[in-house]
């Protein structure tokens, strides 16, 4: 596990979540708080026998385990999760009350890590979207296809915001160390709605290609050949609503991407 300051990150090899056991062995009395960013988030392998055992073990199964420790040693679950709890019909930016509706296996099992987490007595639900970071990811995908002079073809009916890792990050820090009152909160970045083409366009353009470079395409035809792929929402725009009104302040997703794509470029 790593360390850092007042702070222990268990990876995958140090902590299973989803063993009741392992989690009850952990001595839980140093820490005040829980951030619990696992999950299986192979939304089409999620559709299988074996994806769909190996989703709700992680996203729900997991979750409970950790409200009942939280509670048992009064601290505080952050729990992270996804915009596909819902079905990406609703008009305009969706707010954190709005019906569970998931299209897919893996939107199940994240409905129902939500209903565990928010059982905690003092729990955080983050609830984010498309998310950049570390390893493999839609914008480092792009940088890649750039770089080798690429003609990308990428959905451009699917409409949300990219969120950068560090981002939320600080959203979540600021939720946990400002006395904002428990609950469920919406956190991405901020900006114009945008598809994943357009994204890939921005990013393009970020390292000098034309964003005519990426070609548009419905989510039909891009999944046409692939019957099994799980149903993704088309809307996946939350409402910033009542974390603005609890003081988060997120950055826009294009200032964000330039950071991030500058970063990338001088690491490589």
């Amino acid at each position: 596990m790593d360390r850092v300051p007042d702070a222990v990150a268990f990876g995958r090899a140090d902590l299973d979540i989803g063993d009741a056991d392992a989690v009850a062995a952990v001595d839980w009395s140093p820490f005040d708080t829980i951030v619990n960013a696992a999950a299986y988030t192979a939304v089409d392998a999620a559709e299988s026998v074996e994806g769909r055992r190996a989703a709700w073990r992680a996203n729900a199964t997991a979750v409970a385990h950790l409200v009942r420790v939280a509670d048992r040693h009064d601290v505080t679950l952050v729990h992270l999760s996804s915009e596909y709890v819902f079905d990406g019909r609703a008009d305009g930016a969706i707010t954190e009350d709005a019906a569970f509706s998931p299209l897919s296996a893996y939107g199940a099992t994240k409905a129902a890590g939500d209903l565990a987490a928010g059982l905690a007595r003092r729990h955080y639900l983050v609830r984010t979207t498309w998310v950049v970071g570390d390893g493999r990811n839609f914008v480092r995908t792009m940088l890649g296809l750039a770089v080798r002079g690429a003609t990308p073809t990428v959905v451009s009916d699917q409409t949300g915001r990219p969120t950068f890792a560090d981002d939320l990050a600080d959203a979540i820090v600021h939720l946990t160390t400002t006395g904002a009152p428990y609950g469920t909160y919406h956190v991405t970045n901020t900006g114009e709605p945008a598809s994943w083409a357009d994204v890939a366009r921005a990013t393009f353009a970020l390292v000098g290609r034309p964003p005519s470079a990426v070609t548009g395409t419905t989510t039909a035809a891009y999944f046409a050949d692939r019957p099994d792929a799980a149903v993704r929402p088309r809307n996946s725009v939350l409402s910033m609503e009542k974390a603005h009104a609890a003081g988060v302040r997120m950055p826009t997703w294009t200032d964000s991407l330039a950071t991030y794509v500058k970063r990338e470029n001088t690491a490589v």
